[in-house]
This record gives structure tokens, C-alpha cells and sequence, in this order.
């Protein structure tokens, strides 16, 4: 079976976790029999095909990308027809408007699936301007998958768009990357930021407006430990002065991060904190690296699936959104009773094999893309 990924952005690009999510489920799938390759643009897309490990990358020029929506040319019409056709299943990958268009092609006419990522957030206005094409989408699709319970229940498009026969719920997992070596050398990262003798925090991830960073660098005034920013991004010089006008000294920022050096600071954090405000965090892929790092978390409930990831009392700790006191009161907490947060880093990890890894969700969606194809 030969299944398209369709998606606005994919690797080498910056990645972000829906990228990531995608790369798991190619991955993850291969060993099924399925082969896997991406349709999606780039601001600099030669060479035009890139082969990886998870399959085959085809890409478009991106010549605009208002509100995070790429918009591609004629050619990217052309290279989606060529490839739809060689597909037996399509599977978009939501929100992504300029998929909308694509989809209307009469090449996307065959078995098709949805992943859908998460609501509209932000763009208001476009989004209601979005709402009829979005619709269609939605109606011609095959089976719509929604990635937590949570987000099922509470996502306002799924509940009024999507009947109850398309919907489906398939948690996104990852494949085990441990056991990995650590470098204790003076080169490595952690050695690097001076952290080799202290506790900290890990915020891990694209700076983004929703990922409620301002919230976590407010918090840090009240923090006893280190907060680390692993991560570039849009937000990165409001957070600099942000810190630079609190005064701070327990903040420290990382940058972007190799995925040797991500994979030590997880290994070398007492948890990860993800104060994500608004429901553009609809996961939470980062979560499950914690997790399987044996590494408590924080995050926020915002009623999607971070919460589901992470159980309160359980696996860390879930505080209110925008409330810098209570994310203080719970690093703290972590930071203080290294017991507890071991405890909670062993249940994270039992968690993510029981729910979480790669071959539990790519043997979901090879069952998923099987039920939609003729037999």
C-alpha cells in the first residue's frame, strides 16, 4: 500500500512536532508494508526530492506564507496530481488551507484520511472566511482522526463537522530513542550552559506565541532553580527582554538544539515544563519525549491533549493556564522532593509504553487506511 502525506511544511525544514508526528507514522508504518512519501512546499524546495529514511520527501515552492498557511504556485498543483495519482491513500494532515484547494483536484478523489492537528486558533477572521471550504474538507474525507479523546470532545469543528462514523481517535506516539549515549565531555551541552552541578527545568520546542513562555519566564521569578529555553523562534527576542527586564538570572536560553543535545537535556532535566495557554498546543509531542526519558512534566489544561499525556498527580503536574504562581509552585515542587519527581518520571514512562510508542500508533492507522481502500 503506498500512502501520500500531505502537509505545509515537512523535514529538512525547521522542524516543529507535527512534523515529527508525521515522520513517526511513515516510519512507524514502513515495517506494515506501507511505503510513505510527503507532498509539501518549501521557501527553498531544490532539490525537489529528498530521500529519507521514512520515505520520500517531494516538495513545491512555498511563494507566501500569511498566518502560517504556505501557498504554493501552477507547479505545486501539477507535482500533487502526479503524486495523488500514484497513491492508494491519501492522508492530509489539518490545518492547512492551501490543502483545501489541493484536495478539490479531481486526482485527490480516492480513498482519503485526516489527521486533524488542531482548531483554527488565532486566525479568526480567516477562519471564517475559511469555514465553507474547511467544511467540504472535512465531509469528503474518508475518516477523520482526532489525536486525543480530549481533543474530540471539545474541539467545536469536530464536534459539528464530523460525523460520528467518520470520527476516530489514534493517539500520536514515537519510537523508543534510548537507549542513547550522553556526553559527560566539557563539549557537551549541558556542560556548556553551566548546568552540570544544578537542577533545571527544560522548556523544550518551537518558540511560538501559544506556547505561554511569557507565562513560564514570569514564573521564573519565583523559581528556585533554572529554567532552560531549548528552542528558536518568532518569540525569542520578546523573551530575551522579558528577561532582561525582570532582572532575571535563573533563565537560560539554549537556542536551537541538535537532537544529540535535546536527548541530553532530557536525560539531564528533573522535568519538562510545557505552559502551552491556547489550544494551538492540541499534544504535545515533546511530552512524550519527557516520558520517555522517565522525566516528570507540567503543563497546562487547556482541554486537549496535553492533559491526556500528562495525568495530573500521576505523571506531573497539570496547572491553570496563565497562572505564573501555580507553574512556579509546581517546578518548585519537583525541584525540592527529587522522590517525587523520580516517582512521577517512572509512571510518565510506563505511560508512554502503554500508550504511546510508534508501533501502537502506526498499527492503528495501517488498520485505519486498510478500512478505507477497496478490498
Amino acid at each position: 500500500m503506498k500512502v501520500l502525506h500531505v502537509y505545509r511544511t515537512y523535514y529538512p525544514d525547521p522542524p516543529g512536532g507535527l512534523q515529527q508526528a508525521i515522520q513517526q507514522i511513515c516510519a512507524g508504518c514502513q515495517p506494515l508494508g506501507i511505503e510513505s512519501a510527503v507532498f509539501t512546499l518549501s521557501p527553498s524546495p531544490l532539490p525537489a526530492s529528498l530521500s529519507r529514511a521514512e520515505g520520500m520527501v517531494h516538495r513545491s515552492r512555498s511563494y507566501w506564507a500569511p498566518a502560517s498557511c504556505d501557498l504554493g504556485g501552477p507547479e505545486a498543483f501539477r507535482h500533487f496530481d502526479q503524486l495523488a495519482r500514484w497513491a492508494d491513500v491519501l492522508h492530509f494532515h489539518f490545518p492547512w488551507p492551501f490543502a483545501d484547494l489541493l484536495n478539490l483536484m479531481p486526482a485527490a478523489r480516492r480513498p482519503k484520511v485526516m489527521t486533524y492537528h488542531s482548531d483554527i486558533v488565532k486566525q479568526r477572521v480567516l477562519g471564517r472566511l475559511y469555514y465553507p471550504l474547511m467544511r467540504h474538507t472535512l465531509g469528503s474525507m474518508d475518516a477523520v482522526v482526532a489525536t486525543s479523546p480530549a481533543y474530540a470532545q471539545t474541539s467545536p469543528v469536530l464536534r459539528q463537522l464530523v460525523s460520528a462514523e467518520q470520527l476516530k481517535v489514534i493517539p500520536l506516539g514515537m519510537n523508543d530513542a534510548l537507549p542513547l549515549a550522553v556526553d559527560d565531555g566539557a563539549d557537551s551541552i549541558v556542560a556548556r550552559l553551566g548546568l552540570t552541578d544544578q537542577p533545571f527545568i527544560l522548556s523544550l520546542g518551537v518558540l511560538r506565541y501559544y506556547k505561554g513562555l511569557h507565562v513560564l519566564v514570569e514564573a521564573a521569578k519565583h523559581t528556585r532553580g533554572t529554567i532552560v529555553l531549548a528552542g528558536s523562534g518568532p518569540e525569542d527576542q520578546n523573551l530575551r527582554q522579558q528577561v532582561a527586564r525582570l532582572g532575571l538570572d535563573n533563565v537560560v536560553f539554549a537556542g536551537q538544539v541538535s537532537e544529540a543535545e535535546k536527548h541530553e537535556l532530557l536525560s539531564r532535566c528533573t522535568a519538562l515544563a510545557l505552559p502551552s495557554h491556547l489550544r494551538s498546543e492540541a499534544y504535545g509531542m515533546v511530552l512524550l519525549e519527557a516520558a520517555m526519558h522517565s522525566k516528570p512534566q507540567i503543563s497546562c489544561d487547556i482541554g486537549t491533549g496535553t492533559s491526556f499525556i500528562n495525568q495530573h498527580l500521576e505523571t506531573g503536574f497539570v496547572v491553570p493556564p496563565e497562572d505564573p504562581e501555580s507553574l512556579a509552585a509546581a517546578m518548585n515542587r519537583l525541584i525540592a522532593d527529587d522522590v517525587e519527581a523520580q516517582a512521577m518520571g517512572h509512571r510518565a514512562r510506563q505511560r508512554y509504553e502503554q500508550h504511546f510508542t510508534g508501533a501502537i500508533m502506526a498499527r492503528s492507522y495501517a488498520a485505519l487506511y486498510q478500512s478505507v481502500t477497496p478490498h
